[in-house]
């Protein structure tokens, strides 16, 4: 048990020589308001005068004061001896000094404003007279800043205070005047916050003899006006008339025993006053919680062993300087590592790999067939294309003759344009590889971190190696691009070709003409039941069958490519103008024809109408059995009014809507040939002339660039700040393990 206190009093100077507070040692923390007694109680505690004095707040550091008991010399001297950590090579033996020394060292770091800080000053005093203890003295607590205190002076001693009492295993010695009410100790009412139930609080009463006469402690010592489950003790501190005379403590603690014997109150309750009993109190309560926490603090010791060792293989193992030999086996080494991890980074073979974003060949994938395919598909081949840019194109490639069919030469023309388009896409792949690349080189290499040099020059070697094949990489999509301009092959098998341009363009003639007829159908049977709803009443619009009215301008629309028109089979009536009862006439339908005519370069333009065949009546089969208001059949009515819609624009226009409309089909199938090759070669080319190409040379390069014997020191050279590092985590690690060592042999 006697060792235990000494243990804790080593422990503290071992953590306080590199300033960690990770250990929560056991320590007795004074609290009490400005002027209340703390000095006092301390100073009787060591039986000599030795802090600072005067007017205002005088503590303006915590104060950690560590007791010793040491025997008597063979003399049978024992005048106490104070060390400061500050100064371990210096003994005081003159407390007066020590004063000094105090204030000095307040005004060091504090300054002369009255101002508090939290750095603590270290004393050390051993004595035959004084019992082992560990006390932390705190600034008093003060309500109102006077003189050139701080405006905050209140929250700057609350808030040091606090950080002190609210560890787990600090015991409380609450200081609270006797001439004041206890209900309004501060001391008290800050322990109560941090210690509700009162387990590790200490109350001490100061200044029992000047309370007014008829007045006692009685009540409050014995714990009937607040309870604490450790008590209180009551003491009599020097008056400021004994302070300012140099009254001796000595002089003064046999004073105090005196007036508690001699009392007639506090006689009875001698076991809960005196200085004396203070002390005993607080030492056997200081063992106590030592003994009670000293296994929890030996496992958080051996805790942060482990993870300070950790930490310290972090920054690597000390490089020394060692040899010639030493030094060109670790840099090879390092260099070596380097691009195998490039490799695996981009393998997806790497032992530690990001969980949060996608990286290195991930990255690549996510690059080819995500950012590169959509921008590829964004690119539309005919948007930028008017039907005025198509026609001129076709036009002018005709020269000076009137084209008989639509030219190829300005098929080319416009599809060169929009192969070109698909080069920034996939000149944005490349780029976008090649920064991915460069990523990976800068999350490669940890260990290499601790050589700034080394670092940088790995970096530059990949940045250049990187940028000798970007080039290639780039010109080489560049000329897939020009390559796929160059020949414009027609006869691809996936081509859609001139006969299915036409065909598919007649399909969606055909089906728009149909639209538009069984719009106007339904619409001239509405009319017409308005004005006969007798008859009109047989047309409801869920009766019409839509294939017939298609039948009818299938009928209209079934000409040869010469301008010749099917004869139909079977003939049960004669199309006719809708109101009229007469055939259609020959105008839609020789329009129509001259329409094929011209656009498919037949001859027969000039031939006189008499020799051309008569198709003004198309007879079609009459399937429809309801009969319009005036007469006509439906027949009559569709077939009439899908003449009517051929016949609205000219053969020229016509002619022109059909040379745009077949351009752009054939532009578009064209373009999707090539986009589709661009997509899949593209990454092969990046894979093959820049990825690959840079892992399989990644060590070669960085060898012949860097394995060299006159960069060796330059290279090797580590980073100051972390040496800085490495030595202060090793520092920790060396006071973990004495300390540890200090606890096992207390144990």
């Amino acid at each position: 048990m006697d060792k235990l206190i000494p243990t804790v009093n080593k422990l503290q100077d071992v953590f306080n020589t590199v300033g960690q507070d990770e250990i929560d040692l056991p320590q007795i923390v004074v609290v009490g308001s400005q002027s209340s007694g703390k000095s006092s109680v301390l100073e009787n505690l060591v039986g000599r005068d030795f802090l600072p004095r005067g007017s205002g707040i005088v503590t303006r550091r915590p104060l950690v004061l560590q007791l010793v008991n040491v025997p008597r010399g063979s003399d049978g001297s024992g005048e106490p001896r104070a060390q400061f950590l500050h100064l371990p090579n210096q003994v005081f033996t003159d407390m007066s000094e020590v004063r000094r020394e105090i204030e000095r060292e307040t005004e060091r770091l504090a300054g002369g404003n009255k101002g508090i800080v939290k750095a603590p000053i270290h004393l050390r005093i051993t004595s035959p007279d004084v019992l082992s203890l560990t006390l932390v003295d705190l600034p008093g607590i003060t309500k109102i800043p006077v003189g050139d205190q701080p405006t905050d002076i209140e929250a700057q001693t609350r808030s040091l205070v606090y950080e002190y009492i609210t560890k787990p295993n600090s015991i409380i010695v609450a200081i609270s005047p006797a001439n004041v009410d206890i209900v309004n100790s501060e001391s008290l009412k800050i322990a109560r916050e941090v210690d509700p139930k009162g387990t590790r609080t200490v109350g001490v009463i100061t200044k029992i003899d000047l309370m007014d006469r008829g007045t006692n402690s009685l009540e409050i010592l014995t714990g009937r006006v607040y309870p604490l489950r450790l008590g209180f003790v009551g003491v009599v501190n020097r008056s400021q008339e004994d302070t300012q005379a140099n009254k001796p403590i000595s002089d003064a603690l046999r004073e105090e025993a005196e007036f508690f014997s001699e009392h007639p109150i506090y006689r009875t309750v001698q076991q809960h006053c005196g200085t004396q009993t203070l002390a005993r109190v607080l030492n056997q309560l200081l063992l106590q919680h030592i003994r009670d926490n000293l296994p929890a603090i030996k496992t958080k010791i051996n805790a942060l062993i482990s993870q300070t060792e950790h930490e310290l293989l972090s920054y690597g193992r000390m490089s020394g300087d060692g040899d010639l030999v030493s030094k060109s086996s670790r840099l090879l080494k390092m260099l070596t590592l380097f691009a195998n991890e490039f490799s695996s980074s981009i393998d997806g073979s790497a032992a530690e790999m990001s969980t949060s974003e996608l990286c290195g060949g991930a990255r690549l994938y996510y690059i080819f067939n995500d950012i590169f395919a959509s921008g590829l598909d964004s690119v539309n081949p005919t948007a930028s294309l008017t039907n005025t840019d198509i026609r001129t194109a076709i036009r002018n490639s005709s020269g000076p003759r009137a084209s008989l069919f639509v030219p190829e030469i300005a098929f080319q023309l416009l599809v060169k344009p929009q192969i070109k388009s698909l080069e920034p896409p996939a000149q944005r792949c490349v780029q976008l590889a090649y920064e991915e690349l460069m990523k990976v080189g800068l999350s490669c290499g940890s260990e290499m971190r601790r050589y700034p040099q080394l670092h940088a020059k790995v970096m530059q070697v990949v940045s250049d190696l990187l940028r000798e094949r970007v080039g290639p990489t780039s010109q080489y999509v560049e000329s897939m691009i020009a390559i796929e301009r160059a020949y414009i092959n027609t006869n691809h098998p996936d081509f859609i070709g001139g006969p299915g341009a036409i065909a598919d363009l007649q399909q969606k003639l055909d089906r728009r003409r149909k639209d538009a007829a069984r719009l106007r159908v339904r619409e001239i049977r509405l009319a017409t039941r308005s004005s006969d709803e007798a008859v009109g009443a047989q047309f409801e619009e869920s009766e019409v069958d839509p294939s017939e009215v298609d039948d009818i301008v299938d009928a209209r629309s079934r000409v040869k490519v010469n301008g010749m028109a099917e004869e139909p089979r079977a003939a049960s009536g004669t199309l006719r103008r809708p109101g009229s009862g007469s055939p259609l006439g020959s105008g839609t339908s020789s329009n129509q024809g001259k329409f094929f005519n011209s656009f498919f370069g037949n001859g027969r333009r000039d031939l006189p109408d008499e020799s051309r065949p008569n198709h003004s009546v198309i007879p079609v089969p009459n399937r429809l059995s309801h009969i319009s208001g005036d007469g006509t059949s439906l027949d009559d009515e569709s077939a009439a009014l899908s003449a009517q819609l051929s016949a609205d624009l000219t053969v020229s226009e016509q002619r022109d809507e059909m040379e745009t409309s077949l351009i752009r089909s054939l532009i578009t199938s064209y373009f999707q040939i090539v986009r589709k090759s661009i997509q899949d070669l593209v990454p092969k080319a990046v894979m093959h002339l820049l990825v690959n190409e840079v892992c399989d040379n990644m060590q070669n390069r960085l060898v012949e660039e860097l394995y060299k014997e006159p960069l060796l020191e330059e290279l090797l050279r580590e980073d100051p700040t972390l040496v800085a590092e490495r030595d202060q985590c090793k520092a920790i690690l060396d006071v973990y393990k004495k300390a540890f060592a200090i606890i096992n042999e207390a144990m």
